[in-house]
């Protein structure tokens, strides 16, 4: 009698725990921990933090951030090992994104920003002067890509006086191979030195040491970031997009880039409610640059911003969730 008890008692425990603590987390039975993409960039990282922030608070779920280059984020998403892509550069990994999509490895869930530019900048000063700071134009007749090929002396390699130096995408960006190839398309290699700082840092550290000094300098950059917030940058002109062309040798400009949300396949039945929310996330380039100035300004964390970002804009992400989440996620500022 005394072992049927313990049995039925045994039974009754594991019921009970099956059952409980399900109110603010009703999908963690399949996913403890969901995991997101961190591909190296300021405002990727914004995202993430914005999106754990209301996912960990808003429906228990505990959050992890996975680092690495595209490719390599992009191959462990589609393998299941990160959950979720909160920017997904999709025309600079056109191929392997629709090779995920039409595998069914991953799922689009929504477009967080779609307003981005990217290409290659030159700070406005080197076209049309500064007279605050005393800054003269050195190239006054610089609109296109390829008319750098006259101002190689201009934009003067320090490391290679006989070229320029056009700065790229870091090291093990989808981006930085378009970027080599074009180069290569207009024949800008043979006037200049195309060089791939090895992360974001540098290519910051790159643009905001010539800025600061006045100098010249040229290469790539993207929007949102906050220095195409707070710096005063021109974008070059490029070939119009030619969907043939680009895929030929990238000598168009870049094609239009919508930045998506990606789930991994299994997420919408392991944690449906993250999905109908992540569904809702609905951003923009001046939204996420916001963030970023409030990140450079203040000297603070991508983390940091992101939690400003949600005290500052509740009227934004309130309305991607339901009204309890969204008092939650409040009552946790």
């Amino acid at each position: 009698m005394k072992k049927l008890l313990s049995i039925i008692s045994v039974s009754f425990i594991l019921i009970l725990a099956a059952c409980g603590g399900g109110d603010d987390n009703e999908g963690a039975g399949s996913i403890e921990t969901i995991k997101f993409a961190d591909a190296g960039w300021d405002s990727i990282k914004v995202h993430n933090h914005i999106a754990q922030t209301i996912i960990e608070e808003g429906y228990g779920y505990s959050t992890e951030v996975v680092t690495g280059s595209t490719p390599v984020t992009f191959t462990s998403h589609r393998e299941g090992d990160i959950q979720v892509y909160m920017e997904v550069w999709t025309d600079n990994i056109k191929e392997a994104y629709q090779e995920a999509m039409d595998e069914g490895d991953i799922v689009e869930v929504s477009t967080n920003f779609d307003d981005n530019v990217q290409g290659l900048f030159v700070p406005t000063y080197v076209i049309e002067g500064d007279p605050e700071r005393g800054i003269e134009p050195v190239a006054p007749d610089l609109k296109t890509v390829k008319d750098l090929a006259k101002y190689a002396d201009v934009f003067q390699d320090p490391e290679d006086p006989n070229k320029g130096r056009i700065v790229g995408a870091p090291t093990g960006w989808a981006v930085d191979e378009i970027l080599s190839t074009k180069v290569e398309t207009y024949g800008l290699d043979e006037h200049y030195n195309y060089i791939s700082p090895g992360s974001d840092s540098a290519l910051v550290s790159s643009l905001a040491a010539a800025y600061k000094d006045g100098k010249p300098w040229v290469g790539y950059y993207w929007s949102p970031t906050w220095v195409t917030a707070l710096y005063d940058l021109t974008i070059l002109e490029d070939e119009p997009y030619d969907p043939e062309i680009w895929e030929k040798n990238r000598g168009t400009e870049f094609p239009p880039n919508k930045v998506t949300v990606t789930v991994h396949k299994d997420l919408p039945e392991q944690a449906p409610e993250v999905v109908d929310f992540l569904e809702n996330y609905k951003t923009s380039t001046e939204l996420t640059e916001e963030a970023l100035k409030y990140l450079q300004e203040n000297e603070t964390s991508t983390e940091e911003a992101a939690i400003w970002w949600l005290k500052q804009y509740q009227d934004v992400w309130t309305q991607w969730v339901p009204e309890d989440v969204a008092e939650k996620v409040k009552s946790a500022l």
